[in-house]
């Protein structure tokens, strides 16, 4: 799609007056030199919001491309968010984990963090198992 090329304040205030004037789409568009259907549009944002002028979108821009965020989903599912800020810093694009997340929840893969918890040491699974034979053998005496 081709991008459309903005229309100066003066069309848009001579597409309002004329319409205000009461005259057809086509007289109006023939009369400044554009299409019907962008003098259509301009009328229905005037009589919808009460202003012609282009207003900037709401939010923030995207951080990471769309061929940015196809190269996240491409990896492998072992692959972690600190690999890929790198491999995204590497392309030209600086970002942090968080966007990541953020970025593969919205294409619907998980983004899982490092276990808070450490898992057992070797120390704390022999003293439950000691812990474990006694309670075994306590049961058989009683």
């Amino acid at each position: 799609m081709a991008k459309t090329k903005e229309l100066s304040k003066d069309v848009r205030g001579k597409t309002v007056d004329l319409h205000k004037a009461e005259m057809s789409y086509k007289t109006i568009a023939k009369q400044l030199g554009e299409q019907v259907t962008t003098v259509g549009v301009v009328i229905c944002k005037w009589k919808k919001h009460k202003i012609t002028v282009s207003l900037p979108r709401s939010g923030a821009p995207c951080k990471i491309s769309l061929c940015g965020v196809s190269m996240i989903t491409r990896n492998q599912p072992r692959t972690t968010r600190e690999d890929l800020v790198n491999d995204l810093k590497a392309a030209g694009t600086i970002v942090t984990k968080k966007t990541i997340g953020n970025t593969l929840r919205r294409e619907g893969l998980k983004s899982c963090s490092d276990r808070m918890v450490p898992l057992l040491k070797k120390a704390h699974v022999q003293t439950l198992l000691k812990f474990a034979s006694e309670d075994l053998n306590y049961s058989e005496k009683n």
